[in-house]
């Protein structure tokens, strides 16, 4: 990242970390002075609604917007962060998802990255809730559970 990135959602379920505001109303930017408050792993353990037993882990950035407007994260603060955030982590391959508060609290799974002449812009896309064992309850055939 480039000193006074910042992220973007769009309303079609993307969004970006970037340098530059777009014009575009479909497009909204967190303000460029964000913070990164959190850096965590995230495990959850739980049982679908077939029985089986399921484990997920991500890495979760959390973004927090304050007054300070004169804030901006520096790459080399990021990279510092990370690096210490490794032995909480313990693994460099878990998927990465931003937490953001704009109303409500979200998150969202980071989806892609790009690089720019301005900076990497990370995509982020949408969590949805689904059934997971359809086979299992008969979703298909009447209802879940």
């Amino acid at each position: 990242m480039q000193e006074g990135d910042a992220i973007e959602s769009r309303a079609g379920g993307c969004g970006c970390v970037g340098s530059r505001v777009e014009p575009d109303a479909a497009k909204s930017f967190v303000p460029s002075h964000y913070h990164i408050t959190e850096v965590g792993r995230l495990q959850k353990d739980f049982i679908d609604c077939g029985g089986t037993i399921r484990s997920l882990a991500s890495c979760l950035l959390q973004i927090w917007v304050a007054d300070d407007t004169d804030h901006r994260l520096q790459t080399s603060k990021l990279a510092t962060i990370m690096d210490v955030a490794g032995a909480v982590l313990k693994s460099d391959e878990l998927p990465v998802e931003v937490e953001y508060e704009e109303g409500v609290i979200s998150q969202y799974p980071v989806a892609g990255v790009e690089a720019t002449p301005a900076g990497l812009l990370f995509y982020l896309g949408t969590k949805h809730t689904a059934c997971l064992a359809p086979d299992k309850c008969g979703v298909d055939g009447g209802g879940c559970c």
